[in-house]
């Protein structure tokens, strides 16, 4: 038996929210190793889309970036057009796009529009990639989508349960969707991280990670008795890309330094 290979050359994948954060680092682990990236994040006035973009080209790789509002069906249609017109496939699909839920409501009182923009942002997103990838993934008769859950998608967090339930949401899209395209050669898995070093808690709570001592704390709490860097819960997505994950579909994977155990 031959040993997998974790070698992208030849592949295309889409990564969305790739501005930042863990889309940033899993768009340039795919280009490491050898695929052609796609992001999109619909922020882009700041030029940290773009530097992702330019990164990327200079590991040898092409790269497309697209402005895009994920919850927006004519948008993720015109980006997944683009990146068929630009690369002629889509190997793999990434949703990475995610916002922390503010104002600490219950669910007795949060608002309308806070709920909405949770299950917009968290859950439709996640479905709208997924069908508009999906479709050319079954025309070709492959491909991979992997989404981002979260630990919260298994543990209550009161005042933020709109959170919670959108990355519930995600892990039961991912089950069902697996299931719905495992006759088209196509796998469907997510992953669900704890805290990790990224600015996603900023508009919550300001977290300082050079502060040794904020790291310490959140650390404290972790059976690893550390926080995630963004490179290992993209080395876990592109576990889930490979050939050495082939008989894995309809799973969440738990990357979470042991805080459910």
């Amino acid at each position: 038996m031959s040993m997998p290979s974790f070698s992208f050359e030849g592949k295309v994948a889409i990564v969305t929210g790739s501005r930042r954060g863990i889309g940033r680092a899993v768009a340039l682990a795919f280009a490491q190793a050898g695929a052609d990236v796609a992001v999109c994040d619909l922020v882009v006035e700041d030029g940290q889309l773009e530097a992702v973009a330019e990164e990327i080209k200079k590991l040898g790789r092409r790269c497309l970036a697209v402005q895009t509002d994920v919850t927006k069906k004519a948008q993720v249609d015109n980006l997944v057009k683009r990146v068929m017109k630009e690369f002629g496939v889509i190997d793999i699909l990434v949703n990475c796009v995610g916002v922390p839920e503010a104002g600490a409501h219950t669910l007795i009182d949060i608002p309308e529009d806070i709920w909405n923009k949770m299950i917009g942002v968290n859950l439709t997103s996640v479905l709208l990639c997924s069908q508009a990838a999906g479709k050319v993934m079954v025309e070709q008769n492959k491909g991979n989508i992997i989404s981002l859950a979260s630990q919260a998608a298994y543990k209550s967090f009161p005042r933020g349960g709109a959170y919670s339930i959108a990355k519930a949401g995600v892990v039961m899209f991912t089950r069902v969707l697996a299931r719905e395209l495992a006759p088209y050669n196509i796998r469907v898995n997510a992953i669900a991280p704890s805290v990790v070093k990224t600015e996603f808690l900023s508009p919550l709570m300001p977290i300082d990670w050079s502060n040794r001592e904020v790291e310490q704390m959140i650390s404290a709490e972790l059976p690893l008795a550390r926080v995630a860097e963004p490179s290992e819960i993209a080395s876990a997505v592109l576990f889930l890309a490979s050939d050495a994950s082939s008989y894995i579909t309809g799973a969440t994977i738990l990357v979470d330094g042991g805080a459910l155990a």
